[in-house]
């Protein structure tokens, strides 16, 4: 009866009562009204159901008011005078037979409701959800299991230096990057007025990066720059195999499929850099892997280049101990560090996508779970605020003493792994370092823990000492494994311990945004450099750069800057026009 009331109003006194109030109940009236009820049934068979309120108001209402008129305060208290058995057996009857035919209509006007198309359902139910978000992200459910390397594909323009899971797929990724491109403003600018001058005309781009629809609509803006590219995967589960069939149709020669094995994650490095004919004159890099394959594979090729650049902070510390021995022969550009990513893609991007990469996996209850979050630099705040924004119980790790005390500033409380992972809920990793999590801390892990990472690499946990006899691991869903000990302990691992958001989920664009047309920016300033002012070493991001990738954000949010004046300016010894940080801010 819910149903109908939602349908023609707010409230029952919304409904239009008959004027006639009905006759008393009789016998005769009964035997009557079942007669009209079969008639009226056998007629509204061979009739569509009228449109409007007035389709779920006639019989169930009618039966509503003759129930009510029966049962008058003089009925009442004429039966109360008159309590004899046949007066209750009659009541009986007619309560039963009321009920029968409430019950008969009611289910008689909720079949009639599909014939007519409605309103879509409002939710899914939680498993098919589940299906659809996985599905949604990777694509994996609808996709065949050879391997494709075994599968010789062409683009429409005949292109066959690639290698994805599937080019038919083009069209769907097309529409996904179409979407991206919507909100990631910056690099539509740059589009817009960098694209009749080609600053990276001859530039010829090697890329390691994640390959989802927000780094497609990077590597397209590098294209319409003037630059060649070539891309790799640099997470073995973030690739968008849509996106990457729409890479390859646009003319991107891209080697990447979700789900790589180790062994195909360098086949396809290495098919990017060792191409016929093509030699790369710049690296973008996310972790660093791209940059160690030339490195050690290519030694001849990596003296050739004009620079890298890096978004992240294992990339980095890699550069910065090959520039202290000696062995970085290249400028290098340290994106990470610079404002803008570190305040914006390592703080909010995770902060916003971690909530959406747990639930999709887990479906996980935060209220009053004990977390630990590990390292509480820009990545492990943002986790650390939306954690605690739905009630979870924060506790941090650190080794350096200036993030701790901001940990404790926060309000969370600040101790080792060793101490409390014997009564968290989950453990989260954000450290960028190796074996955070090693194998003793696993065997005092309660049941049920979720064990999942937020930093670049998979070597923050020690899952080669998971690897064993005596561990059984039991796939439940796609990115989630169950990994069992002898006495039915049972540990929580996703994505194998790679990076949360973008294997179980998605990123936010606008965010995105802001460090693609930072490395964009970097890719430009280094091919386009004079000869000698970028040596041999690790550079941040001038300031000036920064500061213009923010102010392209800003008309998103129908923001407007104050402008110093001359005096003002004067007074700070600084530019009215910026730069408004020092080069060593961050």
């Amino acid at each position: 009866m819910s149903k109908e009331k939602s349908q023609i109003g707010s409230s029952w006194e919304d409904l239009a009562f008959p004027e006639e109030i009905p006759e008393p109940f009789t016998e005769g009236r009964a035997e009557q009204e079942d007669e009209e009820e079969e008639d009226t049934a056998a007629n509204d068979s061979e009739e569509d159901v009228e449109e409007g309120p007035e389709k779920f108001r006639p019989k169930l209402l009618r039966m509503l008011e003759a129930a009510e008129s029966r049962w008058t305060p003089q009925t009442r208290d004429r039966r109360r005078g008159e309590p004899s058995e046949t007066g209750l057996k009659d009541s009986e009857e007619e309560a039963v037979k009321t009920n029968m035919q409430i019950q008969l209509n009611d289910q008689q006007e909720f079949n009639k409701l599909p014939t007519k198309a409605g309103p879509r359902p409002l939710s899914l139910p939680v498993s098919q959800s589940s299906v659809d978000s996985f599905s949604s992200v990777g694509s994996e459910s609808s996709e065949d299991e050879s391997a494709p390397q075994d599968k010789p594909q062409k683009t429409s323009s005949g292109l066959s230096d690639f290698c994805i899971k599937n080019i038919k797929q083009a069209a769907f990724g097309r529409e996904e990057i179409d979407i991206a491109q919507q909100g990631m403003p910056a690099l539509m600018i740059l589009r817009k007025r960098a694209g009749e001058e080609k600053p990276l005309a001859g530039a010829k781009v090697v890329g390691c990066t994640h390959i989802t629809a927000q780094t497609a609509v990077l590597i397209e803006t590098l294209a319409a720059l003037g630059a060649q590219c070539r891309w790799a995967a640099c997470n073995i589960f973030s690739t968008q195999n849509t996106v990457a069939a729409a890479l390859a149709e646009g003319g991107i020669s891209v080697f990447a499929w979700r789900g790589e094995s180790e062994e195909d994650f360098w086949w396809c490095i290495d098919r990017c850099v060792a191409a016929d004919s093509w030699e790369p004159n710049l690296i973008l890099d996310d972790g660093g892997d791209l940059t160690h394959w030339i490195y050690k594979k290519y030694p001849g090729l990596f003296k050739k280049l004009k620079g890298i650049v890096e978004e992240s902070v294992t990339g980095i510390y890699r550069l910065y101990q090959l520039s202290k021995a000696g062995k970085l022969c290249v400028p290098a550009m340290n994106v990470n560090d610079s404002v803008t990513k570190q305040k914006f893609d390592n703080l909010y991007c995770c902060k916003e996508s971690i909530l959406d990469g747990l639930k999709r996996a887990t479906n996980v209850m935060f209220g009053g779970k004990q977390v630990v979050v590990c390292g509480y630099g820009e990545v492990g705040k943002g986790c650390c605020a939306a954690l605690k924004g739905l009630g979870a119980i924060i506790y941090v790790t650190e080794v350096d003493p200036i993030c701790a005390i901001q940990a404790c500033m926060d309000g969370l409380r600040v101790t080792t792994l060793s101490e409390i992972i014997k009564h968290v809920h989950m453990v989260i990793t954000c450290t960028g370092n190796k074996n955070v999590i090693t194998r003793e801390h696993f065997d005092r892990m309660r049941s049920g823990c979720i064990v999942c990472n937020m930093g670049h690499s998979n070597t923050e946990i020690d899952l080669a000492s998971l690897r064993t006899a005596e561990l059984k691991w039991s796939r439940v869903r796609p990115h989630v494994d169950h990994i069992i000990w002898p006495d039915g302990r049972r540990i929580i691992l996703l994505a194998e311990g790679r990076l949360l958001n973008l294997s179980c989920s998605t990123v936010p664009s606008f965010v995105l945004s802001v460090t693609a047309a930072t490395q964009a920016l970097a890719l430009i300033e280094l091919y386009n450099a004079p000869a000698g002012r970028y040596k041999q070493d690790v550079y941040l991001l001038p300031k000036k750069m920064d500061e213009y990738v923010a102010s392209l954000h800003l008309p998103m949010f129908d923001a407007h800057l104050t402008e110093l004046t001359d005096e003002q300016a004067q007074y700070l010894g600084i530019s009215k026009h910026g730069p408004f940080k020092l080069n060593y801010y961050r």
